[in-house]
């Protein structure tokens, strides 16, 4: 089965098969994962592990704190603002697609924003262009560097004269990348990373110390790095997923792993243009490494399409509820030779419908 969803996403077979192990046996504890007390030195250890390994795959120093916590995207959304946005303060946002206009929309709730660039009257069929020059009395600047829902990815990371926050959700781990250009990045684990359920924030250590109110410690970052990311129970289960694949991207190299998404990509994007059934909207320039967004010429094939897909085991290919269409997921644990079998199932598809 090729599973091509944009989150939960494929996980690798080993990933699962490690896992699947630990669910009965953790390291011969004779405990499952799902027991082992989140307080122990087993979740300790797994929490060291994947912290060191974030760090170096990242090129951080221990300059930064690396947390995981529970909530989503959305609760990044609320957080961050909570946390760095006075009330009378200004944050900068990047309105590049549904999930950067919802983090935007999330932060006037707790100050001002200004948005510095936006392509939402096209539908987010491109990246809006960053003004030449930042405004330096922002509080922070958000972007969001991977649209899933349409399609879109930022090339590299901004450098700013202000706190740079960046949505790394759906493209972290997948090519080199000048982290230490955040102040904070966060990246729910579903896509890339791991299993639903946890989310990786890697904050500045001296962003902590611009904290904007009082806030209960659940929602305040610098309680979470005051606990190590146990300031309660933290998802064990997910966050051991996540250590796995760490362990497997760094025992890969973030260099073979650029190679493949952008071998991928390519393989697609070049028969999307062929193919006489389908068509993209999506910039050239801003095409997206991890979400490939197409839809089929005549609006009548795009059901036939599914099917024929799911016929020969390729599944959740369709685009986001908001925009239909396709949305083939190309994440790390995605094979070149899935994408091979996909193209071949596309010609086969135009030369039986044409």
């Amino acid at each position: 089965m090729l599973n091509f969803n944009a989150g939960p996403a494929a996980l690798p077979p080993e990933v699962l098969q490690q896992a699947a192990q630990a669910v009965i046996d953790y390291d011969n504890t004779g405990l499952s994962i799902l027991e082992i007390p989140h307080r122990g030195k087993h979740v300790d250890a797994i929490i060291k592990e994947s912290e060191t390994l974030v760090k170096e795959l990242c090129g951080l120093n221990d300059d930064y704190e690396v947390l995981w916590m529970h909530g989503g995207g959305r609760l990044q959304f609320c957080m961050l603002p909570m946390n760095f946005l006075g009330e009378n303060e200004t944050a900068g946002y990047i309105d590049s697609g549904s999930w950067a206009h919802e983090a935007m929309e999330y932060a006037k709730y707790y100050g001002n924003v200004e948005v510095l660039a936006s392509s939402r009257e096209s539908n987010y069929n491109h990246l809006p262009a960053l003004p030449t020059v930042i405004p330096n009395n922002l509080t922070y600047l958000h972007i969001t560097t991977n649209n899933t829902i349409f399609g879109t990815q930022c090339r590299e990371l901004p450098i700013s004269p202000v706190p740079l926050i960046a949505d790394m959700s759906s493209d972290i781990f997948s090519k080199k990348t000048d982290y230490s250009r955040c102040a904070l990045f966060y990246a729910v684990a579903q896509k890339n990373l791991g299993a639903a359920g946890v989310t990786l924030v890697v904050v500045r250590k001296d962003l902590l110390g611009k904290i904007k109110r009082t806030l209960p410690p659940m929602l305040d970052y610098k309680a979470h790095a005051a606990q190590h990311s146990v300031l309660n129970t933290p998802p064990v289960f997910a966050l051991y997923i996540c250590l796995l694949t760490l362990r497997r991207i760094k025992a890969k190299g973030i260099d073979t792993i650029e190679k493949e998404n952008n071998t991928k990509a390519q393989l697609l994007y070049n028969e999307v243009s062929r193919n006489s059934l389908f068509h993209t909207s999506v910039k050239y320039e801003d095409r997206s490494l991890m979400n490939v967004c197409f839809t089929t010429k005549n609006k009548e094939d795009e059901a036939t399409f599914t099917a024929y897909c799911e016929e020969r085991n390729i599944v959740n290919i369709g685009g986001h509820r908001t925009t239909g269409g396709f949305r083939i997921s190309l994440y790390n644990a995605i094979s070149i030779s899935a994408v091979e079998t996909l193209v071949s199932v596309m010609q086969q598809f135009e030369k039986e419908h044409k």
